[in-house]
């Protein structure tokens, strides 16, 4: 017999490292205006194409192209913006709000804002988003006050969540949110079940789940799967591929060679594979998923094709295992500054407009924290009694607990 070479593990690595510039060829980008756009009635199986591909609109230039571009008017465009750029401010004023220890904890969406304010604006306010942690341009484009979100990141008397979630991990039940969970993946089949338990009830409201690339490794999101095509639930599965988990690139989830949305066809669900720096991608897709379900035709899945802009975390120094110039050099570009050079193709937006914008959001921004530190935050001292940690979690305190509480003499 021949000598056969010894087995070995393949173990995926990125294309980029510290010091070299990444290969973004991997990516398989589509010309804007290229894909099809199929039914809306279409089975699963006959969007295989798509979930290879990739869904564009935008054009280099900064024009609307192809099937996908979807019939929106210039104050919904405007309002889009306008929430993106909010996001984006917001974020980064509460990153220094952070670094100056006013709360322990930050994740920004740099560079996701697209993603989050395109989808929600397709959504009515009532349908259910079960999210991840970088959505918060969701609450953003459904007008949440900034005072309340901020109080939730600093814990404070305000805070109706008291300060047991970690911050950035929403919970705003009023505005379609549902509670943020740190065990990722979970959301997933939170919201298959919600969708199902919808359309058990008779109702209309649909739900929406996001995840990252990273945690589409979980068990819970192939549950979701199976659920989500057993009973043709409906529901918008949304991957944002953002080519990061916490430092691990997204090879590691198994991207490599294939894509996230494929997983869904393989199942049995209507896939997309869509430019998630593309505003109106994003919207346009969003709409052709949101039928689907709302029509009883099944869920979706839409890979979100994207770049995590910023560090994972507060906690996170990405100089370590990617290049630190990778986000100027992503091939699809920045979602504001994308839709931004489509406003003003149709004369409807201005350089001089955009400054202004932003200047007003960032004193908007400014003006909520001051108020929301009225309540206080990690730097002014507050602290929680641990009173609070016996509060609001039975409707009748079992006898342990009341023990506890009365050793503690509180």
């Amino acid at each position: 017999m021949s000598q056969k070479e010894a087995l070995h593990l393949h173990v995926p690595e990125p294309t980029g490292r510290p010091g070299c510039a990444t290969d973004f060829s991997y990516l398989r980008v589509s010309p804007a205006g290229e894909v099809r756009r199929p039914e809306v009635d279409s089975l699963p199986v006959d969007t295989r194409d798509i979930a290879y591909s990739l869904v564009r609109v935008l054009d280099e230039a900064g024009n609307a192209v192809g099937p996908w571009a979807p019939q929106i008017d210039i104050a919904t465009l405007r309002a889009g913006l306008r929430t993106m750029i909010k996001t984006r401010v917001f974020d980064a004023r509460m990153l220094i709000a952070q670094r100056q220890k006013k709360m322990s904890f930050y994740m920004q969406s740099l560079g996701e804002e697209a993603i989050g304010t395109a989808q929600a604006m397709v959504l009515n306010r009532d349908d259910m988003c079960f999210p991840t942690y970088r959505q918060q341009s969701i609450l953003m484009a459904r007008d949440v006050p900034m005072v309340g979100m901020i109080c939730q990141l600093l814990s404070n008397e305000r805070d109706p969540l008291k300060g047991r979630q970690l911050p950035v991990m929403y919970s705003i039940r009023e505005a379609g949110f549902f509670s943020i969970s740190g065990n990722l993946a979970t959301q997933y089949i939170q919201a298959v079940g919600w969708a199902m338990a919808s359309a058990i009830k008779g109702d209309s409201k649909i739900a929406s789940a996001w995840i990252g690339d990273g945690a589409t490794a979980e068990a819970d999101f192939d549950t979701a799967l199976t659920f989500a095509h057993v009973y043709r639930a409906p529901v918008i599965l949304n991957v944002v591929n953002n080519q990061w988990a916490i430092s691990t690139f997204q090879a590691i989830a198994g991207g490599e060679n294939t894509t996230f949305a494929a997983r869904g066809v393989g199942c049995g669900i209507a896939s997309l594979r869509v430019d998630g720096n593309d505003f109106l991608a994003v919207y346009a897709a969003s709409q052709w998923a949101a039928e689907r379900a709302r029509n009883n035709l099944g869920p979706t899945l839409i890979e979100w094709v994207t770049y995590r802009a910023g560090p994972h975390s507060t906690s996170d120094d990405p100089s370590k295992y990617r290049p630190a110039d990778d986000a100027a050099n992503f091939p699809l570009g920045d979602p504001i500054a994308r839709l931004k050079q489509h406003l003003i193709t149709l004369d409807a937006w201005s350089e001089q407009e955009h400054e202004d914008v932003q200047k007003e959001l960032e004193e908007e921004v400014i003006a909520a924290l001051k108020e929301a530190e009225q309540s206080g935050s990690l730097a002014s001292g507050h602290v929680f009694s641990p009173a609070e940690m016996f509060e609001d979690i039975y409707e009748k305190m079992p006898e342990h607990l009341r023990q506890q509480r009365q050793q503690l003499g509180i």
